[in-house]
């Protein structure tokens, strides 16, 4: 039985006219020759073949110094120590809860190493292991930081700040890691409207803005009882929406790229903003507004 089988190579997938600047890294597909000179050492992402480097994978070239390697555009996430994740609870076990941080493996968050409620300072003990339901239980998303990575892979993650712990009424977004830029700081209140979260696991959570002054929960409030205004609902959605826009078009998101592509997405519904034609219009205009400003 014969059936036609359409491959789409990697540098398809981009809208050409993001890539026409000087600015954007040049995207390899897996085969392709990376270089033919000597000298070069091949790094993550790139073999030998005929005395020439190439991809192994489908992503952009990072070369530092004289090694070379090549970051794929879709795959896990990789963690390394102090990394923000958002993160789903998986399981309950002994002293530790089992989380999914979008990793070949699950996470690890141990009883030691989140607050307990009203901040109080001490060894956790039996009680405290009897109601680790009552903080934190399957289902729950949380935000966290990478504390340890340990030689098989497995990430070991804190919430010992109260910025950290547990979320409440928003939106979970999914893209690929690849496309979280690095920053100092990944929460942000941004002037439209809404508070972000930009895991570099590539979970982003979006939520109306908390005032999380004067309380003392240890990072396990919870407020699913206030209703969220159809105002804020329609921002989210549109944050939302402008993110899904700028990882089709595989576009570094950060705070400043989301903001400009929200702002360019004022002129279309909500609804339509996951149309072809309107998420390269966004994309091609917050490219251009980050070229203006550097």
């Amino acid at each position: 039985m014969a059936s036609n089988v359409i491959i789409k190579l990697a540098s398809d997938r981009v809208n050409p006219s993001l890539l026409s600047g000087d600015s954007n890294p040049r995207l390899f597909t897996p085969g392709e020759v990376i270089t033919s000179q000597q000298g070069f050492m091949r790094g993550h992402g790139t073999y030998m073949e005929d005395e020439d480097i190439k991809s192994s994978v489908a992503g952009v070239m990072v070369q530092v110094n004289k090694l070379i390697t090549v970051k794929a555009l879709k795959g896990r996430y990789v963690g390394e120590i102090g990394d923000v994740v958002v993160a789903r609870v998986t399981d309950v076990q002994q002293k530790r809860w089992k989380v999914d941080t979008n990793s070949r493996l699950d996470s690890i968050l141990l009883l030691s190493s989140v607050n307990l409620p009203g901040g109080e300072l001490r060894r956790r003990g039996v009680e405290d292991e009897q109601q680790m339901r009552k903080y934190l239980q399957e289902g729950d998303l949380i935000s966290a930081e990478v504390q340890n990575v340990h030689s098989d892979g497995v990430l070991s993650l804190h919430t010992r700040s109260l910025k950290y712990g547990k979320l409440g009424q928003g939106i979970l977004v999914k893209v690929f890691p690849s496309l979280i830029k690095r920053r100092k700081t990944h929460f942000h209140n941004l002037p439209c409207g809404a508070s972000i979260i930009l895991g570099n696991n590539g979970f982003i959570w979006i939520s109306p803005v908390v005032n999380t002054e004067g309380e003392d929960g240890g990072g396990f409030t919870q407020n699913l009882d206030e209703a969220v205004s159809k105002q804020d609902r329609e921002v989210i959605s549109r944050l939302r929406n402008s993110i899904l826009a700028l990882a089709h078009c595989k576009m570094l998101l950060y705070d400043t790229s989301i903001l400009y592509a929200y702002e360019e997405s004022l002129k279309y519904d909500v609804h339509e903003l996951l149309h072809q034609e309107a998420m390269f219009d966004i994309a091609f205009l917050t490219q251009h507004k980050l070229r203006l400003q550097e």
